[in-house]
């Protein structure tokens, strides 16, 4: 046996009850998973409508320009604020659905912090159906193929 088939071999036998642990728990870890999703779907939401009432305290209404290089994690804009300083918010606009490059569109900030700016007339409640629908999408998902994994772990030997 040359040097790197017995390197292998060794590693193989240190990785294998690792695999074997993870296999007897992947049931588990599949609805751990789906758990995590959901707490982080709902906790989005919670953010969302705090930051919605943080804006609404304070709130300024301004023209903003959609910008060129939003992403689909983000959507810039630049508006002018009651101070008159430009601002362009590095986390960009809140409910940016349908938003264009080149547009101009209506904008609620906090007066006290112009970085929290939404699209007018949008709140939290925008993101419950789309967050929701991934949520049911991710357990309609998790809890057939957890009992397919604990189905399978239970018919093996060993």
């Amino acid at each position: 046996m040359t040097t790197r088939t017995r390197a292998i071999d060794e590693l193989a036998e240190l990785v294998r009850p690792a695999g074997r642990a993870i296999s007897r728990t992947a049931p588990q870890i599949v609805l751990v998973v789906a758990i995590v999703i959901t707490l982080m779907a709902g906790f989005a939401l919670v953010a969302a409508a705090l930051d919605d009432r943080t804006i609404s305290g304070n709130q300024a209404i301004a023209q903003a320009q959609v910008l060129e290089g939003s992403t689909f994690f983000r959507t810039l804009v630049q508006f002018t604020a009651a101070d008159g300083q430009a601002h362009t918010p590095e986390l960009g606009v809140f409910y940016p659905r349908g938003l264009q490059p080149g547009s101009t569109v209506a904008v609620e900030y906090d007066v006290t912090n112009p970085d929290l700016v939404r699209v007018a007339g949008r709140t939290a409640s925008e993101g419950f159906l789309p967050l929701g629908a991934g949520v049911l999408v991710v357990w309609a998902i998790a809890v057939p193929w957890s009992r397919r994994l604990r189905r399978s772990r239970a018919s093996s030997p060993g």
